[in-house]
């Protein structure tokens, strides 16, 4: 696994910023560092050794000289490949399967996708006609970031990177709060920096003469078998995912797996005979802690287990670091737990597996029950007394059954936007000190159900998880917490091979009235004992509800909702009726606090002149929490301190007001009317012209001014000293 990175123009220093961009994810490649340099670009690359490890080093080029490549990822049917492009005459100077990458391309061009199995993120340059050729793998497992500066292109794996290029003008992107509000994550290919873009998964790139094209080479369609039979169903899921963990257990060092209580892993698990597995869970009961499950079922397998209990204080203290590592700020609590799995791993092996991708192709999610739930409901009560007693409902308290009502409501295009669905456009309205750029969710997955239209609603929740919540949220964390620990996670479910059998699965034996990823925990039956096989989704349960009812994490939260920056984009005495609120256990609105807080810290990190303040923390004396500090080696923080990011104080410092602006009117957005036959190739591959900055969004998304303007004084200083911190911290660790 590496990190990649490069720009095109000349500047002063160049090759001191390309080596400062390469520096920054040395995170990604601790193991060697790599650059190449002509008239007109440079290029870098940070390399963690996986396969052929005396050779394998880049940036590589091919036997001519006339191409360059720099590299992250794995191609698993590398050898295959080797062996064919051998027999077309191609000679090969190293065993590594970058190499095969090069000559691929030499070969099939644009077509070198169809022989690919594997998750990639490259750059390939041609010096003789200056085109510069960027892909990302089918999934997007793998991340690669793209903007303009000036007339000039750049790139890299992280956005932290692009941030090191010295005429990269560093701005806030309003738009991106909006979506994140809504989703808990921003949905690619927008990112929180203005200019700066995501590569769709799928999708390949061309830079040249001065132009970005980017075109859709994959589509995750589904072609439903509906004459397969249960036994044919399982036997096919068995025989390619035994085949697909095999090919990813291709390395030449070790390889461990992830484990939890869940089928996904637990499956994943069972390859895994004499070889290692970790697993983390928090202090507080069943709920939150999955490692008894997972020390039984390792023992049943035979194979070596490495647990690691985390703390109140060690999460919290995590906050900050994890969304510097993010890039972009992610509300899903589940990604501090991955950071430490991730970082218990590390301390063992280079390279593990995880289950990640089981459930949005084979179906697992529990809310896949609700178009099975909700039709009877839906086909008796006609729309307008459903309306109506959404409305009543909205107006109890938390009980049990209200939210079902409220969710019945509304036809599925309206009512799921994903796994999560945090603030909707009224909500976000009433926060937003500039309620103006609150949009409506809907709006923005309506392109997806329109090219999802033919499906049934289970196949379309499916088709709009892996379009918008798979990439934004679960890979976007399992990349940057692997990579945050120098460690390759390889994520065998998303594979096009198991796709290929996964996507003609009938939807009853994917999710029906017995189980979700029914015909997928069938064949792990045949593996695992029937307690994992079937055992209820949990996902990855993280305490945010029980933590934000205690006083002292009421307080860190309350303290950071009242802060300079708070008040910079939120009506903060609404954010504390919902903090409030759930203390008093009137609602349950963790994540909707959750949400809030990190984006704050975030935005602290990358925008803010808030430096992080060490405080020391005692353990509170409360039933809710305190059992996180009993029992165990790792019961408190290493440092015995809590990192948090505290206010400045309201003497000295004032938040910026929020500049008053026009709305975006709906034609300009970037969205699909309802009725609109929606060719998504013509979407994705918008050519702009050679000055434009931005491919792949709608007409006008750049060019209104930000109606935030935050200062920018300091803010540089406090984020290298940011950086030196974590560097050292890292070293430390």
């Amino acid at each position: 696994m590496c990190g990649i990175c490069g720009f095109t123009g000349q500047i002063e220093q160049r090759e001191n910023t390309i080596q400062k961009m390469a520096e920054v994810i040395t995170h990604r490649g601790p193991d060697s560092s790599g650059f190449f340099a002509d008239d007109y670009i440079n290029m870098g690359f940070r390399r963690l050794s996986i396969i052929d490890l005396n050779e394998g080093d880049q940036p590589i080029e091919n036997e001519d000289k006339t191409l360059v490549l720099t590299f992250n990822g794995e191609i698993y049917n590398y050898k295959d490949l080797r062996k064919e492009l051998s027999e077309l005459g191609h000679t090969f100077a190293t065993s590594s399967d970058s190499e095969v990458l090069l000559h691929g391309f030499e070969e099939w061009g644009e077509d070198m996708f169809e022989h690919l199995r594997g998750m990639f993120a490259f750059a390939i340059y041609n010096k003789e006609t200056k085109a510069i050729f960027l892909a990302r793998d089918f999934f997007g497992i793998k991340p690669l970031h793209y903007t303009m500066i000036g007339d000039e292109f750049c790139y890299a794996s992280e956005i932290k990177s692009i941030l090191e290029h010295p005429d990269f003008k560093k701005e806030f992107n309003e738009k991106a709060l909006d979506h994140y509000l809504s989703f808990q994550y921003c949905p690619q290919p927008l990112t929180f920096f203005k200019g700066v873009y995501c590569l769709l998964p799928g999708h390949f790139m061309w830079y040249r003469d001065g132009v970005i094209e980017t075109q859709r080479y994959f589509e995750p369609k589904f072609k439903i078998d509906e004459d397969m039979t249960e036994e044919e169903a399982v036997d096919k899921i068995e025989a390619v995912f035994e085949n697909s963990v095999n090919a990813h257990k291709i390395a030449d060092v070790e390889v461990g797996c992830f484990l939890s209580s869940g089928v996904d892993s637990s499956y994943v698990s069972t390859y895994f005979k004499d070889q290692k597995t970790f697993t983390v869970g928090f202090d507080f009961g069943e709920r939150y802690n999955e490692i008894s499950w997972a020390e039984n079922l390792s023992k049943e397998l035979g194979v070596e287990h490495h647990t690691k209990l985390i703390s109140s204080e060690e999460f919290w203290a995590a906050v900050p670091k994890v969304q510097y590592h993010m890039d972009q700020p992610l509300a899903d609590p589940s990604c501090i737990a991955l950071y430490f799995v991730a970082k218990l791993a590390s301390e063992y092996v280079k390279v593990v597996l995880s289950g990640e991708g089981a459930d949005e192709l084979f179906g697992g999610y529990t809310c896949y029950n609700e178009p099975r739930v909700f039709k009877l409901y839906q086909t008796i009560v006609p729309y307008c007394i459903r309306k109506a007693i959404s409305w009543v409902c909205k107006k109890l308290p938390d009980i049990k059954g209200r939210d079902y009502l409220i969710r019945a409501t509304h036809p599925l295009e309206k009512r799921f936007i994903g796994n999560a669905y945090m603030y909707d456009q009224k909500q976000k309205k009433a926060i937003l000190k500039n309620p103006e750029i609150a949009t409506d969710p809907t709006r923005l997955v309506r392109r997806h159900y329109n090219r999802a239209r033919r499906y049934d609603e289970v196949t379309k929740m499916q088709y709009l998880d892996i379009n918008m919540w798979m990439t934004g949220d679960i890979l976007l964390k399992a990349d940057r917490m692997s990579m945050a620990n120098s460690l390759e996670l390889r994520v065998p479910f998303l594979d096009k091979e198991v796709f290929k059998v996964s996507s003609t699965i009938p939807t009853d034996l994917r999710v029906n009235k017995e189980n979700t990823k029914y015909a997928m925990r069938q064949a792990a039956l045949r593996h695992l004992p029937e307690q994992t096989a079937q055992k209820e989704k949990l996902g990855f349960p993280v305490p945010t509800r029980v933590w934000l009812r205690d006083e002292h994490y009421y307080s860190i939260v309350k303290e950071m909702f009242t802060s300079p920056t708070a008040e910079k984009f939120f009506n903060t005495e609404l954010l504390i009726d919902y903090l409030d609120e759930h203390f008093v256990e009137k609602e349950d609105n963790s994540r909707k606090i959750w949400t809030i807080y990190v984006f704050l810290v975030w935005y602290q990190i990358y925008f803010g002149a808030v430096e992080p303040v060490e405080e020391e923390y005692e353990p509170v004396e409360n039933d809710a929490v305190d059992s996180a500090f009993e029992d165990g080696d790792d019961a408190d923080a290493s440092d015995g301190k809590t990192r948090v990011f505290t206010a400045v104080d309201e003497k000295t410092a004032k938040a910026q007001p929020v500049k008053e602006e026009k709305a975006v009117s709906d034609e300009s957005d970037d969205f699909i009317d309802d009725d609109a036959d929606i060719d998504m190739e013509e979407i994705y591959s918008a050519s702009p012209s050679k000055t434009a900055k931005r491919v792949n969004i709608g007409a006008g998304a750049d060019d209104t001014k930000s109606v935030f303007e935050p200062s920018l004084e300091d803010h540089n200083d406090f984020f290298e000293n940011l950086k030196n911190q974590l560097k050292i911290e890292d070293i430390e660790d």
